[in-house]
């Protein structure tokens, strides 16, 4: 009796076990694995016919946890190596450029129908005839162009994969005049690198005298180094005339360009307020909801979304400020603001003063931002290595250099995203924050993991809201596992000043609705194929509409719908809310589609995008960079 009871207690311990960690799902929805696959796959069949499936030849791209754990007697010593490499993140994934995907191409003089004609004439690499380029062009995805209706001309003309709605049988590129003239004077994306910008940036011909200046503060007694900055000889060299000037008619130094030196004496106004040229721009962040910076996944379409469901505050991906300060274009775009974005910033990563100060001074100047983020919580190891991300919290020096360096040239407030730490155990936030506040930030984000956590763990906002009272009066927003409005209730009950939501948003962007409205949104799955058509919509109009375009939008949709898998419907919910870190099982929705959009398997996803941008091309490649899995 005593040998049975044990047992009945071993096995039910062991059911509980299994059970960890997973959503509850109300009982019907449940499903096995191959029950759930083969509906989708039939349901499928059914919309699409007998069409070739394919899927059927590709690997499975399901994630880790989900596949049944072979045993490990059975490997041989190649099996072996080749689980362990599949393990954790797809670092090696293939990189795909998305003009793979278009053999030739057309020259942009003939797509733009330009009357000049092509300043590289025959040495050309592109296409100059249309009728040519026509005959190996792939099919049309449609019969109306989201860019013609909406802004009147498509400026991809007949490499537009949507051209039968504005291309005459000549070839010929159509225009709505009436409509085109109503948006020639607005500018629908700000803070693009400009041609002549980027070339004096290749040749390090930019002058940064801000820079320059403090710079020599903190490195008195080295020899300045003025390699490759000629051009500025002439302005230090009158910057410096005035300020022994200055010095040699009894006056203070105060405006000089060199900020004040830390003397023994009686304090002037100029030691406790730093007097500017021009009067630093103040923004008011309390109690708002902040989109946080997110690479790859929050790119401009997906901060449109995410501003159309009550986002506040938007920040672009994270830029690292070398990559900017060599002109580098795919860096600039990430700094590209939209319209709507009323409150928006910018996050820079860097480990050293002169890089940090100088791009800086660069955004200062070219750009329209309303702040500047400082990432100094990012734990990736090419990241953390070079001494930037999570690893300046642990060098204090350099980090008070770079955060005074960079207030003293900038006129928007100067905001840092941290961790609770580095190691596990062992927090540093709270020791930091009083040197933040001393360094002159506007604002603090605490992410309430440590790097050796990363995004697993639960983030720990009892440590939040102590830091939130060692940092008034500078308002510190909190970040950490905001998934439903109750958590963001629970988070506003600390002292934080707002809520930043990172994950969460792209597990269901409508997050920022429910938490204005105070509801569980039961959202359906048409409502939620309309959200991926908005977001490609936005992506036609950011990244183009012709091949390229088409693809590089697909592509961004399928590292989104590795986050949107794990959303629940809350009318499957055994009990709600849903936690951010729960695993969802195997689930029948209520319609196919809500079914379709809950699977975790990367052929299934691409289904979804063929939906909305057509069939992909026949050397398609896609894995993801963040596993469906990346919780636990």
């Amino acid at each position: 009796m005593c040998h049975r009871f044990v047992c009945s207690t071993f096995i039910m311990d062991s059911a509980v076990e299994a059970e960890k960690g997973a959503a509850a799902i109300k009982e019907q929805f449940l499903t096995t694995k191959e029950k759930f696959h083969e509906f989708l796959e039939s349901g499928w069949q059914r919309q699409k016919g007998d069409d070739v499936d394919r899927d059927a030849e590709e690997p499975s791209r399901e994630p880790e946890q989900k596949r049944i754990k072979l045993d490990t007697d059975d490997l041989q010593d190649g099996d072996r190596r080749e689980k362990k490499r599949m393990r954790g993140q797809n670092k090696s994934r293939p990189h795909m450029k998305p003009h793979i995907y278009e053999d030739r191409r057309l020259c942009p003089y003939v797509i733009q129908e330009r009357e000049t004609k092509c300043i590289y004439g025959d040495k050309c690499r592109f296409i100059h005839n249309v009728a040519e380029y026509m005959s190996t062009k792939a099919e049309d995805l449609g019969d109306q162009c989201y860019l013609y209706n909406t802004f009147g001309k498509c400026h991809y003309g007949v490499t537009c994969r949507f051209a039968k709605a504005h291309v005459s049988p000549e070839l010929k590129n159509l225009v709505n005049e009436d409509l085109y003239k109503s948006f020639a004077d607005t500018v629908t994306v700000r803070n693009n690198l400009d041609k002549e910008q980027q070339r004096r940036l290749r040749k390090k011909q930019v002058c940064f005298k801000g820079a320059e200046a403090y710079l020599k503060t903190i490195n008195r007694g080295k020899k300045p180094d003025n390699k490759s900055r000629d051009e500025c000889c002439n302005v230090k060299a009158e910057e410096t005339q005035s300020c022994s000037g200055d010095v040699a008619s009894g006056q203070e130094t105060k405006n000089c360009a060199v900020p004040p030196v830390k003397t023994v004496g009686p304090i002037t106004d100029a030691d406790i307020i730093k007097l500017r040229p021009c009067e630093k721009k103040q923004v008011d962040f309390t109690d708002k909801l902040y989109l946080a910076p997110l690479t790859t996944c929050g790119n401009l379409p997906f901060r449109r979304v995410c501003k159309r469901f009550g986002a506040d505050i938007t920040c672009g991906e994270m830029a690292m400020c070398t990559n900017l300060l060599q002109g580098q274009a795919s860096e600039w775009a990430l700094l590209k603001r939209h319209e709507c974005e009323d409150l928006f910033g910018v996050q820079l990563e860097g480990c050293f003063p002169d890089t940090m100060t100088r791009c800086a001074e660069l955004l200062n100047q070219n750009i329209d931002v309303d702040f500047v983020d400082i990432n100094s919580g990012c734990p990736i190891d090419l990241v953390y290595k070079k001494g930037g991300g999570c690893g300046l919290m642990t060098r204090a020096n350099k980090f008070e250099q770079i955060v005074r360096g960079m207030n003293s040239v900038l006129d928007v407030p100067l905001t840092v995203k941290i961790r609770t730490g580095v190691q596990q155990n062992c927090n540093i936030a709270h020791k930091l924050i009083p040197e933040l506040k001393k360094w002159g930030v506007s604002l603090i984000t605490l992410h309430g993991r440590s790097r050796e956590q990363c995004y697993t763990k639960v983030a720990d906002w009892e440590y939040i809201d102590t830091c939130s009272k060692l940092a008034a009066p500078v308002p510190l927003f909190g970040n950490g596992d905001i998934l439903t409005y109750e958590d963001a209730m629970k988070a506003r009950e600390t002292g934080v000043s707002g809520i930043m939501v990172a994950r969460g948003a792209l597990i269901k962007p409508w997050l920022f609705t429910e938490i204005k409205e105070s509801r569980h949104w039961d959202i359906s799955s048409s409502e939620r194929l309309d959200i991926l058509r908005d977001f490609t919509n936005n992506g036609l109009e950011h990244w183009g509409s012709d091949t390229q375009g088409v693809e590089k939008t697909r592509n961004f949709m399928l590292e989104w719908l590795s986050f949107l898998c794990r959303y629940i419907p809350v009318g499957l919910l055994e009990r709600v809310p849903q936690k951010i870190n729960e695993r969802p099982p195997f689930y029948m929705g209520r319609d196919y589609m809500e079914s379709l959009m809950a699977s975790q398997h990367v052929g299934d996803w691409i289904k979804i995008s063929e939906m909305l941008l057509g069939p992909v091309p026949r050397n398609f490649i896609f894995l993801p960079k963040h596993k469906a899995n990346a919780y636990k």
